[in-house]
């Protein structure tokens, strides 16, 4: 039985109060739009090449919704989900790209809107099915040809024919692959994908990279395929097992003309100022000077490294300086987006505009080097001025041990220096 509950007049005004606050902490805490159904999809990119898939997580984290990019052992935390009855968007951690879809019956449709080179956007049709956790295919392989360990790749560009050596290492278990490419200007970070008889599938989307790959294991024991990026990249690829396959030095790459020159730029920071090396707060410091840019997704695995690196490292006497070389030739526009990026990562070192992102642009405000081969590229300077050592590309986690490698030459790099050596 209901008893019917009484309030007396005058409780009127506290008890509307209580049930007003009682709704604003429901619409904050409750869950999320029933229209958008949170869990896990399979999403599929549609390329020219064919369909790019990748896993997205959508859930609740207190009062709000987050969701999660998936590929191989990276969950990628977006936190800037706007969900509106049954349309969601998703901005991409640290990058101007973002997820645009609309919602009916545990489907998402929609596309991923990529900011390119000039401020050009690229409109990638996107779907997504929720409940769906494989890559490539729903049913294991029948059969399944191994691909486990590690191969000396080249890549050859279909537009002008330029090669790239690369490593190729991968780890199976069933027809599961993971693994990455490593190459001369950067790694391709957590790759995913499943092997179908004597063919290989790969892909990895990160909020940057779009990357779709497929091979074929011949009877020789040569994977020969195709590694397409976003709308238009595309380059063919072979590789070779060879357990002893590396890498050209990366500290071997990038020199400066003249060694005996000391390092000094000046570059506006994000509200305009003019920031020279020759300030007196980068007096006797050993500083690190890095070319990056928000857009390229091994200069926020760096930034990932630097950040806590800086802080440990600052009352030593360290000073980090990130040259951002954006998309926009509009001074506003590329420091929104070093904005972006300092916000995501934290960041408390120095920042500055320096140009355009294509490399030989990079080359004309840095003319002391004698070329610029990738982002990011890392310049060791002592506390005299003069460049010790310069580092081309950056090894990420997705590579294991190899990032591994790299931070410990990082730091005793800068160990050195610190002690005059």
């Amino acid at each position: 039985m209901n008893t019917p509950i009484s309030i007396h007049p005058a409780a009127l005004p506290f008890a509307t109060a209580l049930l007003c606050l009682a709704a604003l902490f429901s619409l904050a805490a409750g869950a999320a739009d029933p229209a958008i159904a949170l869990g896990h999809y399979r999403v599929v990119l549609t390329l020219p090449a064919g369909e790019l898939p990748f896993g997205l997580e959508l859930k609740r984290e207190g009062a709000t919704t987050v969701a999660y990019l998936l590929n191989a052992q990276e969950r990628l935390r977006c936190s800037e989900v706007m969900i509106k009855g049954s349309h969601v968007e998703i901005q991409m951690p640290g990058f101007e790209n973002r997820i645009i879809a609309d919602a009916s019956d545990g489907q998402l449709k929609g596309e991923l809107e990529r900011t390119r080179p000039g401020a050009a956007l690229q409109h990638i049709p996107l779907s997504a099915q929720l409940g769906d956790h494989f890559r490539f295919f729903a049913a294991p392989a029948p059969r399944a040809a191994n691909v486990a360990g590690r191969w000396a790749v080249v890549f050859v560009d279909a537009g002008d024919g330029s090669k790239e050596k690369g490593v190729g290492e991968f780890a199976q278990s069933g027809d599961h692959v993971t693994g990455t490419f490593l190459a001369e200007t950067g790694d391709h970070r957590y790759l995913e994908g499943q092997m179908r008889g004597d063919e290989l599938f790969l892909s990895v989307f990160d909020g940057s990279h779009v990357f779709l790959y497929h091979a074929r294991l011949g009877a020789s024991g040569i994977l020969q395929g195709d590694w397409w990026s976003g709308l238009t990249g595309h380059e063919s690829w072979t590789g070779t097992r060879d357990q002893h396959a590396a890498l050209p030095d990366a500290y071997a790459m990038t020199h400066m003309k003249d060694p005996s020159q000391r390092f000094s730029i000046t570059f506006p920071d994000e509200n305009g100022k003019p920031v020279s090396l020759d300030d007196p707060r980068f007096h006797g410091k050993v500083l690190i000077v890095t070319l990056a840019g928000s857009w390229c997704p091994n200069c926020h695995d760096e930034a990932a490294f630097l950040e806590p690196f800086y802080r440990e490292y600052r009352p030593k006497g360290v000073e980090v300086v990130s040259l951002m070389f954006e998309y926009y030739g509009d001074f506003a526009r590329a420091a929104e987006s070093t904005v972006r990026f300092r916000k995501h990562y934290g960041i408390d070192y120095t920042t500055l505009i320096a140009g355009m992102s294509n490399k030989e642009d990079a080359g004309k405000q840095l003319p002391m080097l004698d070329r610029v081969v990738a982002y990011p590229t890392t310049i060791f300077i002592d506390r005299s001025g003069h460049v010790q050592r310069i580092h081309t590309g950056f090894s990420g986690p997705g590579t294991g041990a190899h990032y591994d490698v790299l931070v410990k030459e990082f730091r005793t790099q800068v160990n050195r220096m610190l002690a005059g050596s």
